[in-house]
């Protein structure tokens, strides 16, 4: 018998996004994926998902962020090819 679903999991889907999102969003629903697959299902592995989750939106909202006039940040988005 299977385990269930992780309702979490809903939350890293990542398809429907434009496709400039979808690079930012990808990394973290696979390792969501993984995660689920390597861990024991418990209250820690919840934790970790639900963090995820919140660093998969920060980073979302950071590649639509629009740079405002204090900040010194270059403008456009960063390609995460770039990032070491």
């Amino acid at each position: 018998m299977s385990e269930p679903i992780e309702n979490i999991m809903q939350f890293f889907a990542y398809e429907h996004l434009p496709p400039s999102l979808q690079e930012v969003s990808k990394p973290f629903s696979a390792l969501a994926d993984a995660l689920v697959h390597a861990l024991p299902r418990n209250a820690e592995r919840t934790v970790a998902l639900r963090k995820l989750l919140e660093s998969k939106d920060a980073a979302v909202r950071a590649a639509l962020c629009k740079p405002q006039p204090w900040s010194d940040r270059a403008s456009g988005p960063v390609d995460l090819k770039d990032l070491p």
